[in-house]
């Protein structure tokens, strides 16, 4: 007995060292093809500008502006569902911020997912994308950060629950979830679509919301895009990939383009989280790169999954349902909606053969009737039409009424909401 238990032991020990081997192994730094350091020639004007697009295009004031503070700066709170992220301070200032850095120390967090010291930074910093951004656009984007006006400001600390708030625990999720690498373009693909590529998987980061995410924050990367929901802030990032959801392998090139440049497109409307993408970020790209990530996007092979179980309502619950749904659309919504569905373009997006409305998640149309919706405010529309909220004047049944109508009409087929879901997203904070 004394001699199988040593043999368990020293199993068990042996396990753990190569378990420990394969974590150190896989959070080694990519240095195999790490070009050589930058130069230490002064940023030329050009770079610089070419660095705050890209900078644009990361959309990295977003997360690193405070509401209300200075650009930049840090100190917003990235909420996740272990507690809130802080993010840093990337301006030029020499105590608080990144002005003791070089570009191989950003190149390293880019790439690697390090700080300059070598901590390790929280995927909340979409690093998992951001590997894949080449290194002279790395260079140009820290030009451009070195170029812009100081700001001291501390940096926060995360506001994160035990045990996340270990960083050592980062070794074991980056060696499931992270695997470093500039993109390779694809050569039997055009350049315009490697282009678009790029963006996506990159500085778009497009994964980090339209990826389901595990109990652990780790994309299902057999589900790219496959759509998931923003944690906390429990809004649906539909697919790019289901014919279900928004899947735009049917939609024209220019009707892509235009929803992520415009905010608006004969198609639909980007409300939500993604507006504020568009307004922050896309609208300031260039037409060729909209249309490059368009082409892309159009590409991707399109899914259909299994309809998601759901409980039936009753033929009666259905027909009382819709009734009222009616009623509430035609004193509330046809206005705009017009009687037929279809909207007025551009003021008002369609409803009929809107796919972003039958999607089996619900959420989306429910907290866009209770909170309103509002487009991002574009060089193409500046003065976006905005629909009110009805929380206030609409009862759960109400809200839950009108939107299975919606989701029921004019062709639209989808299971009907019950008024425990509106209930559930009332409360939900818009951000």
């Amino acid at each position: 007995m004394k001699r199988i238990f040593m043999w368990a032991a020293g199993a068990l020990v042996l396990l753990i060292a190569v378990v420990a081997g394969v974590v150190a192994m896989l959070n080694v730094d990519d240095r195999s093809e790490q070009p050589p350091a930058a130069s230490t020639a002064p940023a030329t004007a050009e770079q610089i500008a070419h660095g705050a697009y890209l900078v644009r295009t990361g959309d990295c004031m977003a997360c690193h502006t405070a509401r209300g503070g200075k650009e930049l700066a840090g100190g917003r709170a990235i909420q996740t569902p272990f507690g809130a992220v802080y993010s840093p301070n990337v301006t030029p200032d020499k105590e608080t911020g990144i002005g003791t850095w070089s570009a191989d120390d950003f190149w390293r967090a880019l790439h690697n997912g390090k700080s300059k010291d070598g901590s390790l930074l929280y995927p909340a910093f979409p690093y998992t994308n951001y590997t894949k951004v080449t290194r002279a656009d790395a260079d140009a984007m820290f030009a451009y950060l070195q170029s812009v006006p100081p700001v001291q400001q501390k940096n926060l600390e995360h506001g994160l629950r035990f045990p996340y708030n270990n960083r050592f625990l980062l070794y074991g999720w980056r060696a499931l979830y992270f695997r470093p690498g500039v993109y390779k373009a694809e050569t039997q693909q055009s350049v315009e679509w490697n282009r678009g590529a790029y963006l996506v998987q990159g500085l778009g980061h497009c994964s980090a919301c339209h990826t389901t995410r595990n109990a652990l924050g780790g994309s299902d990367l057999k589900a790219e895009l496959g759509g998931g929901f923003i944690p906390v802030v429990n809004w649906y990032a539909p697919s790019l990939t289901s014919d279900e959801e928004i899947g735009l392998g049917d939609w024209d090139i220019q009707h892509i383009s235009a929803l992520l440049k415009d905010g608006i497109s004969p198609r639909g409307t980007v409300l939500g989280p993604m507006a504020e993408v568009v307004g922050a970020s896309l609208q300031h790209l260039s037409d060729a790169d909209v249309r490059a990530m368009a082409v892309y996007l159009k590409s991707l092979p399109r899914q259909k999954e299994a309809p998601a179980e759901k409980e039936r309502a009753s033929p009666d619950q259905v027909a009382s349902a819709l009734d009222l749904g009616q009623k509430i659309y035609k004193n509330h919504c046809a206005d705009c909606h017009q009687a037929s569905g279809k909207g007025v373009w551009p003021a008002y997006p369609p409803l009929a053969s809107n796919h972003a409305i039958t999607m089996s998640a619900p959420v989306n149309a429910i907290r866009v009737v209770l909170n309103g919706g509002f487009a991002p405010s574009t060089a193409a529309n500046p003065r976006p039409y905005g629909m009110p909220p009805y929380g206030p004047t609409l009862t759960d049944s109400e809200v839950a009424a009108v939107v299975s109508y919606i989701r029921n009409s004019w062709g639209n087929k989808a299971p009907i909401v019950s008024a425990s879901e509106v209930s559930r997203y009332r409360s939900v904070p818009l951000d």
